[in-house]
């Protein structure tokens, strides 16, 4: 059941590690392109996922906040129950390591760092970091392990 927790901790720490270097390295709004289609970025999001109630007058922290205190209760409570589900643990371990992760910015920041931004000409994919990234392969494992028979 511990790797579950150390997968989440690793998460979390290169999380904590990117994000301290993106700010470290780059002023509010400040990018750097890679590719023709990547860019590093420094963006606050005070929203959730690609910056939904971002400008809602600040009373979206607190929620987003409680939100992310009840999953991580939730997660750490399936894990517990469920450790010997492989599939079913990482998933959960991931989406636990992302939410403790921007859960962290929220708490000592107010707001979200976000750096990745991806694109294609002038079409972009709102700006994200490791821990949204690890949400969402977190995510995708639940989703497959869902479709499996039943014991």
């Amino acid at each position: 059941m511990r790797k579950w927790f150390v997968i989440s901790a690793i998460v979390i720490a290169l999380d904590l590690y990117t994000k301290h270097l993106v700010q470290a390295a780059f002023a509010y709004g400040d990018q750097l392109t890679l590719t023709s289609f990547f860019d590093l970025v420094r963006y606050h999001n005070t929203g959730a996922a690609f910056s939904f109630l971002a400008n809602a007058g600040g009373w979206q922290k607190l929620f987003f906040g409680g939100i992310s205190v009840v999953a991580i209760v939730v997660i750490s409570y399936l894990i517990r129950k469920h450790h010997q589900e492989k599939l079913f643990c990482m998933g959960l371990a991931l989406v636990l390591g992302g939410a403790a992760g921007n859960l962290y910015d929220r708490v000592t920041l107010g707001y979200v760092v976000d750096f990745l931004s991806f694109h294609y000409q002038s079409y972009y994919w709102p700006a994200f970091n490791v821990a949204d990234s690890a949400v969402c392969v977190g995510v995708g494992l639940l989703l497959l392990d869902s479709f499996k028979k039943p014991s």
